[in-house]
C-alpha cells in the first residue's frame, strides 16, 4: 500500500483525543507547580509531547507485520533494559526504576508494556491455533514471565500487574476455551484473596516489600494524615474541596499551596478535581472513554488477528491503568504508582503511551473498514 494511502487512513479521532487529554494533562501540569513559579515540568512535558509525536509516527510508519518479525529482538532489547536497570539503574525513593540513556533518564519497565504488547500479540497470534494445547501455553506463560519478574523485583508491583493483565486481555480474544478463561479467572482470584489476607496477617512476610505492605494496610485500616495516608487524603480533600465546578485553573488551595506532594504526577486528577470540580472530572473521563471505545472499534476492523491482538492489548492497558489512577486517588484502592496516561507527568510513560498509540494507528491504517 502506498505511503499516501496510508497516511489518509490516520484515524484522526484516536489522534485529537490523545492531543486533548495531553492538552488537559500539560494544562493540570502547570496548575500543579505554578506555587513555585517554575515552568521546568510544563516545558518538560511539551517537549515530551513533541518528541512522542515523532516516536508515534516512526511507529505508525513500519508496518506491523514487520514489527512482529522482530519481535525476538524487541523482547531481547527490553529484557537486557530491565537487566541494566538492576545494576546501573537510579534509585528513588526505595526503589530502582530509572536508567540515565546519553543523559536522559528513562523508565524501562513503561516501554516494557508496549514491547509486551507487541511481543505477546506475536506469540499469541503464533499459537493461535493450538493455543488450547499445554505446550504452548507454557511458552507463552515462560515467554511473559521473564520480563514480570524483572520489573517486579524493581520493585514494581504494579506495573508488572499491567503486564499481566494485558497478557491475560490478549489471550480473552484468542481462541484459548472458554474454560481455560475461567479456571484461570477463578485460580487467580484464589491466589489474590490468599496473598491478601497472608500479607494483612503477617507483618513479617515476604512477597512485597514493606512500604507495599505499609500502602495495603493504610487502606485497611485507615492510616492517618501523617502517615502513609498523607498523599491519599491530601488528594480526597482536593477533589472534594472542587465541589460540582471547581475553584477554576490555578486556584485550587491545596495544589498551589504544595499540600499534595508531586501532585502533578500520580496524583494529577486530584488537581483537576480540585480546579475543574466533577464536571471537569466527568469530562475528563469522558475523553478516556471515547477514546478507548474508538479503540475496541479499530479491533472490530483490524485487518487479522495480529492486529486485534496489539490494538485489544493496548487499551486494555489504556482502561487498566485509569481505573486503578483514580482508584488510588479517590481512596478506592492503596497507592500504586501507576501514572494516568497521557495526563500524568513523565517523559518514559508518555512516550511509552504514544508509541502504543503508534501501533493501534499502524493498524487502523491498513484495515478497511471505518467509523466516520
Amino acid at each position: 500500500m502506498q505511503i499516501k494511502s496510508l497516511i489518509q487512513k490516520i484515524d484522526i479521532w484516536l489522534v485529537l483525543l490523545m492531543t486533548i487529554l495531553t492538552g488537559i494533562g500539560i494544562l493540570a501540569i502547570n496548575s500543579a507547580t505554578a506555587y513555585a513559579g517554575d515552568m521546568t515540568n510544563v516545558t518538560k512535558q511539551i517537549a515530551f509531547f513533541c518528541i512522542g509525536l515523532v516516536l508515534m509516527l516512526i511507529v505508525m510508519c513500519i508496518d506491523y507485520h514487520m514489527l512482529a518479525n522482530w519481535y525476538l529482538i524487541i523482547y531481547a532489547a527490553i529484557i537486557i533494559l530491565l537487566i541494566a536497570v538492576k545494576f546501573l539503574g537510579v534509585n528513588v525513593n526505595g526503589a530502582t526504576r530509572w536508567i540515565n540513556i546519553a543523559g536522559i533518564q528513562i523508565q524501562p519497565s513503561e516501554f516494557a508494556k508496549i514491547a509486551m504488547i507487541l511481543c505477546g500479540a506475536t506469540i499469541i497470534n503464533k499459537y493461535n491455533t493450538r493455543i488450547n494445547k499445554l505446550w504452548p501455553l507454557l511458552v507463552i506463560g515462560i515467554f511473559e514471565f521473564v520480563p514480570f519478574i524483572l520489573v517486579n523485583r524493581q520493585p514494581n508491583l504494579s506495573t508488572s500487574i499491567v503486564l499481566i493483565v494485558i497478557l491475560v486481555i490478549q489471550l480473552f480474544v484468542s481462541k484459548l476455551d472458554l474454560k481455560y478463561i475461567v479456571i484461570g479467572a477463578t485460580v487467580s482470584i484464589l491466589v489474590i484473596v490468599v496473598g491478601f489476607v497472608y500479607i494483612v496477617n503477617n507483618p513479617d512476610q515476604g512477597l512485597i516489600k514493606e512500604y507495599q505492605r505499609k500502602r495495603i494496610m493504610s487502606l485497611v485500616n485507615g492510616g492517618d494524615s501523617s502517615g502513609d495516608k498523607y498523599q491519599t487524603q491530601r488528594a480526597v480533600q482536593a477533589i472534594g474541596s472542587g465541589g460540582l465546578y471547581g475553584k477554576g485553573l490555578n486556584q485550587g488551595s491545596i495544589s498551589q499551596l504544595n499540600y499534595l506532594p508531586e501532585s502533578h504526577n500520580d496524583f494529577i486528577m486530584a488537581v483537576v478535581g480540585e480546579e475543574l470540580g466533577f464536571i471537569g472530572v466527568l469530562g475528563v473521563i469522558g475523553i478516556l472513554l471515547l477514546f478507548i471505545f474508538r479503540g475496541l472499534w479499530v479491533a472490530r476492523g483490524a485487518p487479522d488477528e495480529l492486529g486485534r491482538f496489539i490494538v485489544i492489548g493496548y487499551f486494555g492497558m489504556i482502561a487498566m491503568q485509569s481505573f486503578v489512577n483514580m482508584g488510588v486517588v479517590t481512596d478506592f484502592l492503596p497507592n500504586t504508582g501507576i501514572p494516568i496516561p497521557f495526563i500524568s507527568y513523565g517523559g518514559s510513560s508518555l512516550w511509552a503511551n504514544m508509541m502504543g498509540l503508534g501501533l493501534v494507528l499502524n493498524v487502523a491504517m491498513r484495515s478497511e473498514k471505518k467509523m466516520f
